[in-house]
């Protein structure tokens, strides 16, 4: 009777057996990052955009195009500059003198997996541009609407460190992330992994052993495999109060928004699928909830002052909420 009580009720073992491919091919390039890598994954799979802060130098934007390389999709990559237009992004009209018309050229946001290298460094007129793609899937262009081919994943980088020619995001955007995954310095044995590999490499082509794992329409069913997993009432409950918490929190300015609360949820599901599971489990929302909420809350002045940082706060929240059993 116990043994039909945990009986999986979805089968797993494709996606399971796709992450660790996927992971075993970074680990071929990237040194440590496990966090990130899981964090990466689990967002493509819950169907959500990724927001990747650090120092240069700690290959964000080469796990990034590694994650990319690992899905058999369209890739794009867009750097972006002060002085990148909204039309840079999306695309234009062109005249075409043989149909004397118009004509819409696609820009490179028109693709699956899409890379957005310092997304801090561009303006707010052209930060808006992402605003409806982001979270509508689509772009409207001289009142005509173009829909995105899924799987559509935004993957962008941003240095938190070097603010002279930089813009800050706006919160609505920073709302449109599911995750915002620091990426750390490495530790002294990563440090020396690092080198020793890039010591012995006898290529510079860091993607070449990069082979796709999945098709865009392998992630787009599964997807929906992890979409429909199971949540307890008991653990919906319990997102509800971390975030409900977080609007009542007096360190806090912004709270965490409905969208934050469905991001727990659905970063939830992916980590328990990663993880063998096809039901979420209280472990797996404390551990989404830093990732979904750092970059959706806002310190109060003084708490900024004392050093406090979101992360902390995120903590003293779930420690406070007594945990489902």
């Amino acid at each position: 009777m116990e043994d039909e009580l945990f009986e999986q009720r979805t089968d797993l073992g494709k996606l399971n057996t796709a992450v660790e491919q996927i992971k075993a091919s970074l680990a071929k390039v990237i040194i440590g990052q496990h966090e990130s890598i899981d964090l990466l994954i689990a967002g493509i799979l819950a169907d959500g955009h990724m927001l990747i802060e650090g120092v240069p130098g700690v290959a964000k934007t080469l796990t990034a195009k590694l994650i990319a390389k690992s899905i058999d999709a369209k890739y794009s990559r867009i750097q972006f500059t002060p002085d990148l237009m909204p039309s840079d992004i999306l695309g234009t009209p062109v005249f075409n003198p043989k149909t004397t018309d118009f004509e819409f050229r696609p820009g490179p946001i028109f693709g699956n997996i899409i890379l957005i290298d310092e997304i801090n460094r561009a303006p707010a007129k052209t930060q808006s541009a992402l605003f409806e793609v982001m979270e509508e899937r689509q772009v409207t262009v001289d009142a005509k609407t173009y829909k995105m081919e899924e799987p559509f994943t935004v993957l962008a980088t941003q240095n938190p460190v070097e603010h002279e020619g930089t813009y800050r995001l706006p919160e609505a955007q920073l709302d449109r992330f599911i995750f915002k995954i620091e990426v750390k310095y490495p530790s002294l044995d990563e440090e020396i992994a690092i080198i020793t590999q890039q010591h012995h490499q006898k290529t510079a082509d860091q993607l070449k052993d990069i082979v796709p794992v999945l098709s865009g329409s392998e992630v787009v069913a599964l997807r929906r495999q992890v979409l429909g997993l199971h949540v307890e009432e008991k653990l919906l409950i319990y997102v509800a109060r971390i975030i409900h918490e977080s609007r009542n929190n007096k360190s806090l300015f912004l709270g965490g928004s409905p969208r934050a609360s469905l991001a727990i949820i659905n970063a939830a599901k992916a980590l328990a699928a990663i993880r063998g599971r096809d039901f979420v489990t209280p472990d797996d929302i404390v551990y989404a909830a830093a990732p979904v909420l750092r970059h959706r809350i806002m310190l109060t002045p003084d708490k900024e002052m004392e050093g406090v940082t979101p992360d902390d706060v995120i903590a003293q929240i779930i420690q406070k909420i007594e945990i489902p059993r």
